[in-house]
């Protein structure tokens, strides 16, 4: 006989659930209570959206369920931001929510809310367990939910009373993974299809990947002398300096490569689904029936020919299809070695920051000093805005599971997905970029940082203006500024008010001694730039911008 919030508990560990993240709320004092005696971490955060982007960027860097646990109302409905972004972005995430009692329910009591409509279209599955004996069951399969196909988030919805009443259940077993793996026809058909191109492109994208499955996808683009992209935001499925890579198929991509893209004759899509940033609002693949001939790979077969018709879908997982099509080898040498080593080199050209620009800070040389100085795991988080603009064209990633970024292009991402980082690799360095509209989001969660001394580097690019929006604002209403200038607080200062250590670079040259002076502090820290903001791209300034629209 065990309590609703015991069972619960029971369920997640033996699911392997090792920490979750939370914000603690009387609606589910139950399994907080039973936490007390178990050993799954508890990380306690400061807003419950920062804590469902933490489970978040658990997910997507281990690719087991990033469990959250948030009280009702104005607590669930916070957490709704990571919810969107775990949805879009497919990653596997569990949100356990406290509810009103039952018997107050239907009669808008104090916080109600009814999860199942609220959460219907931005979640995989909602569900509310009105019976504690069958939460073996609900907390078992929401695990096979949220890893199975195309991955996504759970939201459950716990009664206050189920979870204190006192019942006798079955021994909750662990979920079975599902695994989705290419046929021999299908294998056989790819191979042909190779076989007749004269400019195939592969790009990566999506979730369900591994280091072994990297691994694999980096031997079949050498045996086949394949050109490899990265769809926006999955820089990490491969080496940047490998020979045959040629880019990230994302926002601002490379002309060359767009070209590339678009004049190919055989695309394979592996993992990803190929949306409006990837595919360059549907133009680099034209949907619903691409130029080029389409092999699209994919764990769910409800995402294969949802927005392409491919000439051949496969349903599998990346890490069951690179598994099996590695043991295939071209029957000669592939003709178009000479273009994937142009597009290689086309990558290099394009990813060398820009030494100048506008002001006493320039951002150029700062990426140049963090490519040479960051090891190869270090691990880089970011929310949106343009100053990402910066780390996605120009930091040159290495290996797997070192990129914390949401492909949903959400805000306040960069600082909650760094903590969770830290906790799950603490001998690894994690640095997480941010604007300063962006960091204001879920800056709070620095806090949580110092609690449990997680000595993350936040870097706080401070423009002084929500600057993607005032990019727009003045290519489309030239000089007519509204509603995009912010007045902002020392973030040094922030950082030291917190128990961090706090930076200021105003001047280009003083960034790398104040980078390594906050690393060697031991401590959370902010470093924060003081950008102009007319450097608001690389490559064009405000005024060009407003100028030329």
């Amino acid at each position: 006989m065990k309590t609703g919030g015991q069972l619960i508990v029971d369920a997640l560990e033996v699911n392997g659930t090792d920490r979750i993240y939370c914000v603690p709320g009387e609606s589910y004092l139950a399994v907080l209570d039973a936490l007390h005696d178990s050993k799954i971490r508890t990380i306690v955060c400061r807003q419950e959206g920062g804590a469902a982007m933490m489970a978040d960027c658990h997910g997507r860097l281990t690719g087991k369920p990033g469990i959250c646990f948030v009280t009702r109302g104005p607590g669930a409905t916070n957490a709704s931001a990571g919810i969107h972004i775990a949805m879009q972005d497919s990653i596997p995430l569990i949100l356990f929510i406290g509810q009103v009692a039952s018997h107050a329910k239907e009669r808008e009591a104090f916080q109600e809310v009814d999860y199942k409509r609220f959460f219907g279209d931005i979640a995989k599955w909602v569900v509310e367990i009105d019976d504690a004996s069958r939460i073996p069951e609900f907390v078992t399969r929401a695990f096979a939910v949220a890893t199975s196909g195309r991955p996504g988030p759970v939201v459950i919805s716990l009664p206050e009373d189920m979870l204190t009443s006192v019942v006798e259940a079955p021994i909750a077993l662990p979920h079975t993974p599902v695994e989705t793996r290419p046929g021999e026809v299908e294998l056989g058909a790819l191979e042909t299809l190779l076989g007749k191109a004269k400019r195939p492109f592969v790009i990566l994208g999506g979730t369900r990947w591994d280091a072994e499955a990297v691994a694999r996808i980096r031997a079949i683009a050498e045996a086949w002398s394949l050109p490899v992209g990265c769809s926006f935001r999955r820089q990490m499925l491969f080496d940047h300096l490998h020979p045959n890579y040629a880019g990230d198929v994302g926002i601002g991509i490379n002309p060359k490569l767009a070209t590339a893209i678009k004049q190919a004759d055989l695309v394979l899509l592996i993992g990803g689904r190929m949306g409006e940033m990837p595919s360059s609002d549907y133009t680099l693949l034209k949907s619903p029936y691409p130029d080029q001939t389409l092999v699209h790979v994919h764990a769910d077969a409800g995402e294969l020919g949802r927005v392409y018709r491919p000439t051949l879908a496969i349903n599998a997982s990346p890490s069951a299809f690179v598994e099996a099509f590695a043991k295939r080898k071209p029957a000669a040498a592939p003709s178009w070695a000479d273009e994937t080593a142009k597009l290689h080199a086309a990558y290099l050209d394009w990813s060398t920051p820009p030494e100048s620009g506008p002001g006493p800070v320039q951002m150029g040389p700062i990426m140049n000093y963090l490519e040479k100085m960051l090891p190869d795991d270090a691990i880089l988080t970011n929310g949106a805005g343009n100053y990402a603009t910066w780390v996605h064209r120009f930091h040159r990633f290495r290996r797997f599971a070192t990129q914390g970024a949401p492909t949903s292009g959400s805000m306040g991402y960069g600082t909650p997905a760094a903590v969770a980082a830290k906790d799950l690799f603490p001998d690894r360095t994690v640095v997480a970029f941010a604007g300063d509209g962006c960091f204001l989001m879920n800056g709070q969660e620095f806090a949580t940082a110092v609690q449990y001394d997680l000595p993350i580097v936040v870097v706080v690019v401070n423009n002084g203006i929500y600057g993607t929006i005032r990019m727009h604002q003045e290519r489309e209403y030239p000089g007519r500024v509204v509603a995009t200038d912010l007045k902002n607080p020392d973030f040094a200062a922030l950082a030291r008010a917190y128990g961090g250590h706090g930076e200021t670079v105003e001047r280009t040259a003083d960034f790398a001694a104040a980078f390594e002076r906050a690393r060697a502090s031991g401590k959370p820290a902010i470093v924060e730039i003081r950008l102009d903001p007319e450097a608001i791209t690389p490559t064009r300034t405000m005024t060009q911008i407003r100028d030329k629209g």
